[in-house]
């Protein structure tokens, strides 16, 4: 079976990755480095709406629960 690449196998997945996209590599590198931190942004953004909603449902159950007793 297939398994994680070792530390040779990452050396020759690199070298190649070199030679194919040579001078690009880097800008290629730069636009991955800005997805990431783009993906990591958006997932931030989506842990502070679930704690808004939660606090916001909390807020509503703390309002019925004095009214209804």
């Amino acid at each position: 079976m297939f398994s994680i690449p070792g530390g040779w196998e990452w050396i020759i997945i690199a070298l190649i990755a070199f030679l194919i996209f040579g001078k690009r590599l880097p800008g290629i590198m730069k636009n991955v480095g800005r997805s990431i931190a783009e993906f990591r942004k958006g997932f931030k953004n989506v842990e502070e709406e679930i704690n808004e909603v939660k606090e916001i449902k909390g807020n509503i159950d703390t309002i019925t629960k004095f009214k209804i007793n």
